[in-house]
């Protein structure tokens, strides 16, 4: 049975992982629950988009039942929700708009990916804030931490294809990585970039919530291993710059 990671393990990967890829704001745990989470509470209002929900997961934990990620049609698709009902005419309604501006292909909302069934409820909250396992961790990291994320992907599973890169719409990274992949990116979409306020220089890092211990050791070592070549090149530069002037 696979241990489970206590709230101390997950706060020393929250500290870790912020201070090697260098993040703005803390790591958002998603854990998906059959019941309500004790000790945390439950969101009283509503959400325009559930990627408002990881961004809200970025200050403070909640938790949201199946229903109130209704709002956004497209985010409960992804969520899981069956696309039935007043549901699923407003979704309908939108995919067809989006086709008919161009922002969607004719048939691309098919291959959209999805939670396999909706959860009954999400706990969201800063990593370890929440004393359950993590379904999915989020990051909103800058492009630059990228190298590092990939390596230390590459490190922590070395046969495994390079992360998937995702575009719209966000929330689908993390469909991406319960359904399959540990890791994925997500280079956000236009609504996410309005209800989350990513800066244009950010993105989105999906880890699945049990590739976080293994993904977090190969950090460890890629990170100080970086930092050394660094170094190295400066050197290297600064030793090549003093050739060419004399």
């Amino acid at each position: 049975m696979r241990a489970r990671p206590g709230p101390g393990r997950l706060a020393d990967a929250r500290r870790i992982l912020c201070e090697a890829l260098e993040l703005t704001s803390d790591p958002v745990q998603v854990s998906y629950l059959d019941r309500p989470p004790a000790d945390v509470p439950a969101r009283t209002t509503n959400a325009p988009s559930v990627c408002t929900f990881f961004a809200d997961g970025r200050r403070r934990s909640f938790y949201a039942d199946a229903p109130a990620h209704d709002d956004c049609e497209i985010g409960a698709f992804v969520y899981g929700r069956p696309a039935e009902g007043a549901l699923g005419a407003r979704l309908q309604k939108t995919i067809g708009w989006m086709e008919q501006i161009g922002y969607l292909a004719p048939g691309e909302a098919a291959s959209i990916p999805r939670l396999r069934s909706a959860p009954a409820y999400a706990a969201y909250g800063p990593l370890g804030s929440i004393d359950a396992p993590p379904s999915v961790v989020l990051l909103f990291a800058a492009p630059k931490s990228l190298m590092w994320v990939v390596e230390a992907h590459r490190r922590a599973w070395p046969t495994a294809p390079l992360p998937p890169l995702l575009g719209r719409p966000m929330c689908a990274v993390v469909p991406t990585v319960v359904n399959d992949a540990p890791l994925a990116v997500s280079v956000g979409c236009a609504g996410s970039r309005v209800y989350t306020g990513m800066s244009d220089h950010e993105l989105v890092v999906a880890i699945r919530g049990d590739a976080l211990e293994p993904f977090v050791r190969a950090l460890e070592t890629v990170r100080p291993a970086n930092a050394e070549v660094t170094g190295e090149n400066v050197r290297r530069k600064q030793a090549a710059r003093r050739t060419a002037r004399r």
